[in-house]
């Protein structure tokens, strides 16, 4: 399963100071409304991160995962997918009994990136209008960071935990941009193999794609409450570090 709810991430391997952090609204291209988690830091920023939640939404986690990218250096946006079917999360979270299926049946690719386009723009408005942003995203959401790499909305990079192939689709034939996979080595929802194909299909496509398998790590191990998978969740931040600080505005 995805994280519990009352789960939280594990911290950065660098930490600095957060200037600002709260929930907001912000709205789509359609004018849909939707929930959202801001985090900045106190220092200036090189990049920035939209986060791309699981199926349920804007969880706590994907709250305080915000604020530790803030702690990191990044400013951060944490979207939610449910705007259009569920209106905006009371309180500005989804809660423990969200009814999440029928709202992922419902949402489209096109709707998801609208949201997405809304939180670039949203970080760019903060923290200016050269930024650049990569998205990071768990199950649905790493899925849908992955499909970023086609490029079809203006970012410099993407990562994904626990993705799915399937909801890439044709889009891993039109990648080029620089993709991290972080992939569970005992994800019961996808296997390995599949993810390392794509990882491979979308090389052949012209993305610079970084994949790394942690043997043994089940999905959704990147949680403080796996104190077994401290060294995976460490070498993850590494590597999604690597990325921003690679992309970053200089």
């Amino acid at each position: 399963m995805c994280h519990d709810h009352d789960s939280r991430p594990p911290a950065p391997p660098r930490r600095g100071d957060v200037a600002e952090r709260g929930v907001l609204t912000l709205t789509a291209a359609d004018g849909t409304d939707f929930s959202a988690a801001y985090a900045a830091p106190a220092a200036s920023a090189g990049t920035g991160v939209v986060l791309l939640p699981d199926v349920r939404g804007l969880l706590p986690f994907y709250v305080a995962l915000a604020d530790q990218f803030a702690q990191a250096g990044l400013p951060t946006v944490a979207i939610d997918w449910f705007g259009r079917t569920a209106g905006v999360a009371e309180g500005g979270v989804r809660d423990a009994d969200f009814a999440w299926r029928s709202h992922v049946e419902a949402a489209t690719a096109e709707t998801m990136d609208a949201d997405i386009a809304a939180g670039i723009a949203y970080l760019r408005e903060r923290a200016g209008a050269d930024l650049p942003v990569v998205t990071v995203g768990f199950c649905l959401g790493g899925s849908l960071s992955w499909r970023q790499a086609a490029g079809d909305l203006d970012l410099a990079g993407c990562v994904g935990f626990y993705g799915k192939p399937s909801v890439v689709g044709d889009a891993a034939g039109r990648a080029h941009l620089p993709t991290v996979m972080l992939i569970a080595g005992a994800d019961a929802a996808t296997p390995v193999a599949d993810q390392l194909a794509l990882a491979d299909t979308m090389r052949a496509a012209g993305a610079e794609v970084d994949a790394v398998v942690y043997e043994g790590a089940p999905h959704s191990f990147l949680d403080r409450a796996h104190g077994e998978w401290a060294d995976a969740c460490h070498d993850a931040w590494e590597h999604i570090l690597a990325l921003t600080d690679r992309v970053a505005l200089r």
